[in-house]
């Protein structure tokens, strides 16, 4: 089996499969595939993502605690069970005031429309 991905056909609770650690994010892959991934992140409170473009539509759903996610320098504050898509190619941000944790599924696929 491998550990870095979620065992397939086994059911678990999303808020239990990442843990937080002290002044670190940390990421767990939930599916990765060459069409998009989907991963659970933990953020320690002051911790955060730096400024990035990306290709492709993301989309976050916080899953425990709040989150500031700043989309092309406008700030959204997602709170528990909130969710945002980021769009490709548009400069971003998440920021953690408080720890907590999220998914992030990205769409590799589907652009050509």
């Amino acid at each position: 089996m491998n550990n870095s991905e979620v065992q397939k056909g086994e059911s678990h609770i999303i808020v239990e499969i990442i843990q937080y650690i002290p002044n670190a994010v940390l990421s767990k892959t939930i599916i990765k595939k060459t069409t998009g991934n989907i991963t659970a992140s933990s953020f320690d409170a002051g911790e955060e993502l730096a400024e990035k473009t990306s290709p492709f539509d993301n989309y976050i759903q916080i899953i425990d605690g709040s989150a500031e996610i700043i989309i092309n320098e406008k700030i959204h504050k997602l709170n528990l069970g909130q969710g945002i898509v980021i769009p490709a190619h548009t400069k971003h941000c998440i920021n953690a005031n408080v720890q907590f944790k999220m998914i992030s599924t990205i769409i590799k696929s589907g652009y050509e429309d």
